[in-house]
Order: structure tokens, then C-alpha cells, then sequence
């Protein structure tokens, strides 16, 4: 594990505060160029960055390079949700329920707590709808029993008492509500500590570089040329085996090793708003719009989350974006059950848009499997693709094993320790988060004086026990204990932390996926100005 420590106060200049960091871009692309490693992991999605922990934990000396930032498309455009997945009980999925629901619990109560949380959803069923009380009841009874009753039992609720929780909870024709429970997570939050994780078991990670190029040996692929986004320089990589992980890029990477490769994946665009909360909400909801597919409002971030939907896509998977037709379709659907009060347009503070990674195939992309399929390329690359943010563990283990299996590596006999690996191996801040905050906020035990109560549940709940790191940054700088936003929790703090040890490069590092600031719709033209400045500074 890294050890931190500060360099000496610089009241003069707060910009130059910094902590004693992980290594530079330079250094680090250095030690990429002039090392042999067992694996590189192309691709710094969830799947990838699961699969590097994974292999360093095992002992293999692994490299990890991403275009973008660490989980900048796909892995912070999720429904932010860890779930059995309810809607599989339909189509008699029931081995995949009991899967997701152990993966699900094993992250919120082991892995993460620090990051994740159970989360009440109500399933609202109304006159007319496309399910009736007693299928919905008998579905959420079977889905709590799959979870061991873990989340409780699930029930039907009068709607009096669901109207309790769910302030905007629509009531007209609403006949009862099936309650389940499930689990939370700020998604970026989570792949930042998974590379964390990574890196702190040996991994070598640079974010912003972008694959050239691949390179051969005997026919074989044997590393990656690259280029560093950030300053244009030109490296290369050497590995004996390369992983494919780049999402809805999948099948770019796979024509650079054989330019005659059929597509293997299509994609599926899921688009979300949020929106400030006109009311505090209690439990979620999961509402039925036909047989097939569900809408979601979600208390998130102490906004309101909605979403998703559910369309093939065509076009760059780097120009995917929230469309109008979106926007009205989300708002229609929240409008099976959610009051037009909470639905008003000038309460959007923010809409992203992600793609899902689905095995090629006819069919609409509502029914498609979330299934991972991992494949062998001519020149033996392996690419993953697909798989649900629920089983990001079990997709690294996945595909950690079926390299140990594939012949002609010569990395499998160098795995054994990957059997030995403990099945719910934490996160880096592992932490009851309440503890941490009242540990924060107690006299005489806060490193950082006068906190306020939503900036620790948020430090607590965004770092777990490193934010007493930040705390005592910030409390040894008092500048950078000013929140960077008056509505928002957030401090300055946080944005030299994600500088030096979280690999954030640009404002939209900072911003959009290490901080909460963007979604908030808080991310003013001083912010980002201010932000820059603070990554100038390195």
C-alpha cells in the first residue's frame, strides 16, 4: 500500500500543495516501455480494470493503459445499481438471480461497504399495468428467497404507507406496491478503488494513452505501440499475452490484429438524467413499462437519478449522447409513477448516455443476454466483452481461469495463486462508513475541525477510511478545506487527492468522475479554471 505524506504548507500559493504522489506519467511510461509483462490489459472499463487486480493479486506482473480515464464511457454510465436482476426471474433465469444476488452481497457487506448500500425498491403496479399484484408479489417473495432473505422478505405494501417513503410517488390507479431490496453505488467511485486495488498489488496503470498500433512476434501479438494523449509522446508495450477489454471499442481492436475479423458484439445506448429532488426519498422505483423492461428513479447523490433506456446503437461509440427524444421518452416513463412536480425539465442537472456491450445476434436489444463472451483471436489475442457491473468480480476471475486453461500461454502455470486468492478480497478504504463519519465529525478525533455533517458522509462515503487522509490534508491546508462549490459537498482537498493519487488528468477526471460536481450540474467555468490550475501544478 502507498504510504502518504505531505510536503510543507505553502500558504502563499495553495495550488502548489501536493502530496507526496505515485509516479509521473513519465516515470510510469518509462517502466512500461522497459518491461516484459505477463499480461496487458487494454481497456480501462470495469472489466478490465477487475481483470488487472486479479492478475496482480495472482502474482503476474500485469499492465493496464486506457484512450480516456479509467472508467471514463461505459463503467460511469451504469444505472448505478449492483442487482440480482429481477427481471431474469421471468424468463427462469433463477441459477443467474442467485449469482448476481451473492455477487451483490459479497461487494455491499465485504468487498466495498465504503461504496455500496442496500437500497429499498418499491415496484409500483397500476390498473392497466403489464403485471398483476400477484405475479409481482409471488416475484419479489421468489427474488428476497434467491438473496437468502438477506434484504428481507419480500411483500406488496399499501400504497398509503409506499406514499410515505416516496413523497412523489404517483397514487392514481396505483393498486399496491411490491417491495425488494437490492444495492447502490456510485459507479466511477468504484473503478477508481478497483485501480487502486490494482495498482497497489503491482499493476502498472496509465490512463489517456491510446493504442497505435499492435505489435507481433512469430504472428503472434505480442504488446501494443501508444501514444500518451496527454503530450503526445510515443511509447510501446511488451506482454505475452494482450487483453482486449475495450468495451463498444471491442471490435476496433480486434480488426487491428486481423482486418478481415466479423463483427462480434452490438450495442445498446442507455441514457439517464438527473435531476435536483423536490422531496426526500426513502426507497427507490423500479416501474414496469411492458413485460420486458423497467424504468428507474433512484435517490442518488442526493439528487434523483432516471433511466434507462434501451435502443440499438450504430454510430461512434465515442459520439454516443443524450438526444431530446431521450429526455422526453425518460420523462414520459418516470411519469408511469413519478408525480410531474419531481418531472419539470429546469430541475435536469445533468444526462449521460453509455453502451452496453451485447453478443452479436438478432433480436431486440431489451432481450439480449447480459452475458460475458471471451474469445481467441487469430494472432491469440483474447478480447471480453459484455457482463453486468454486478459481477465485476466474477468476470475478472472468469477471465483470469480461461487463460489459465487456453494452450499455447505461457502464463497459466504462473496462475496457481489465483486459486488461493480469498473469494472477497476488500477494496483499498474498506470501512464502515458511519464509523468513519462519526469519527469525522467527533470533538477532538476529527483531523479537520468544523466539518460539515454532508461533506464527512460524503468523504466517508466516497473514500471510506482514506478520507481521514483528505481530512488531514485539508486540515494542514486550510484553503484546500473550502468546499470547491457552496452546494456542494465536496472540498479542495479532494481535487489535489484525485491529482496525485488518483491518475485524474483533465477538469473532466476531477469533475465528472472523482468528484460529484458535474452531475450537480456545479461544474462553473471558475471551477474548472480553478481545477486546471490545481493540475498544472504537478
Amino acid at each position: 500500500m502507498t504510504t502518504l505524506q505531505h510536503l510543507p504548507a505553502n500558504r502563499e500559493d495553495p495550488t502548489a500543495v501536493r502530496y507526496t504522489e505515485r509516479a509521473d506519467r513519465a516515470e510510469q511510461r518509462e517502466h512500461l516501455s522497459n518491461t516484459t509483462f505477463d499480461l496487458l490489459v487494454i481497456g480501462g472499463g470495469i472489466l478490465g480494470i477487475s481483470t488487472a487486480w486479479h492478475a496482480a493479486q495472482s502474482g503476474l506482473r500485469v499492465a493496464l493503459v486506457d484512450s480516456g480515464d479509467f472508467a471514463g464511457a461505459t463503467s460511469s454510465a451504469s444505472s448505478k445499481l449492483l442487482h440480482g436482476g429481477l427481471r431474469y426471474l421471468q424468463t427462469g433465469a433463477v441459477k443467474l438471480v442467485a449469482e448476481n444476488h451473492f455477487e451483490r452481497r459479497a461487494v455491499t457487506r465485504q468487498v466495498a461497504p465504503h461504496l455500496s448500500r442496500p437500497l429499498t425498491f418499491y415496484l409500483p403496479i397500476y390498473k392497466h399495468g403489464p403485471h398483476s399484484a400477484a405475479k409481482m408479489g409471488a416475484g419479489v417473495f421468489a427474488y428476497s428467497a434467491l438473496s437468502a432473505f438477506g434484504d428481507g422478505v419480500g411483500h406488496l405494501l399499501n400504497p398509503a404507507k409506499a406514499r410515505m417513503a416516496v413523497p412523489e410517488l404517483r397514487i392514481d390507479d396505483l393498486k399496491a406496491v411490491a417491495v425488494y431490496g437490492d444495492s447502490q453505488m456510485n459507479d466511477a467511485r468504484m473503478a477508481l478503488m478497483t485501480v487502486r486495488a490494482a495498482a497497489d498489488a503491482g499493476a502498472a496503470v496509465l490512463n489517456h494513452a491510446e493504442v497505435t498500433g499492435l505489435r507481433f512476434t512469430k504472428g503472434r501479438v505480442s504488446g501494443a505501440d501508444l501514444r500518451d494523449r496527454r503530450d503526445g509522446t510515443e511509447f510501446g508495450v511488451d506482454a505475452h499475452v494482450v487483453l482486449n477489454a475495450t468495451g463498444p471499442w471491442v471490435d476496433h481492436l480486434r480488426r487491428m490484429e486481423d482486418a478481415g475479423a466479423d463483427p462480434s458484439i452490438r450495442l445498446s445506448k442507455g441514457a439517464h438524467l438527473v435531476l435536483k429532488r423536490t422531496a426526500h426519498w426513502k426507497a427507490a422505483l423500479a416501474t414496469p413499462i411492458d413485460r420486458y423492461r423497467i424504468t428507474f428513479a433512484l435517490p442518488w447523490e442526493d439528487m434523483l437519478l432516471l433511466g434507462t433506456t434501451d435502443e440499438e446503437y450504430e454510430g461512434d461509440p465515442g459520439e454516443v449522447a443524450v438526444t431530446e427524444k431521450d429526455v422526453a421518452q425518460i420523462l414520459d416513463e418516470a411519469g408511469h409513477s413519478v408525480r410531474p412536480e419531481q418531472l419539470r425539465r429546469e430541475l435536469i442537472t445533468y444526462s449521460f448516455a453509455g453502451l452496453r456491450v451485447l453478443p452479436g445476434g438478432p433480436g431486440s436489444t431489451a432481450k439480449a443476454k447480459r452475458e460475458t463472451v471471451v474469445t481467441e483471436g487469430r494472432g491469440g489475442m483474447l478480447s471480453v466483452a459484455g457482463g453486468k457491473w454486478t459481477t465485476f468480480r466474477h468476470i475478472g476471475r472468469t477471465v483470469m481461469k480461461k487463460l489459465a486453461e487456453m494452450p499455447g500461454y505461457t502464463i497459466g502455470s504462473e496462475m496457481e495463486p489465483m486459486r488461493n486468492l480469498p473469494r472477497r478480497l476488500p477494496l483499498p478504504g474498506i470501512a464502515n462508513p458511519h464509523a468513519v463519519q462519526h469519527r469525522l465529525l467527533s470533538d477532538g478525533g476529527a483531523p479537520l475541525p468544523n466539518l460539515g455533517e454532508d461533506t464527512a458522509k460524503h468523504l466517508a462515503t466516497h473514500y471510506g477510511s482514506i478520507a481521514f487522509d483528505i481530512a488531514r490534508l485539508a486540515g494542514e491546508h486550510p484553503e484546500l478545506a473550502e468546499r470547491v462549490h457552496p452546494d456542494a459537498p465536496e472540498i479542495w482537498a479532494q481535487v489535489v487527492y484525485a491529482r496525485d493519487m488518483e491518475w485524474a488528468e483533465t477538469p473532466d477526471d476531477v469533475l465528472r468522475r472523482r468528484t460529484t460536481l458535474t452531475i450537480r450540474g456545479l461544474d462553473t467555468p471558475e471551477i474548472r479554471a480553478r481545477v486546471q490550475t490545481l493540475l498544472d501544478r504537478r
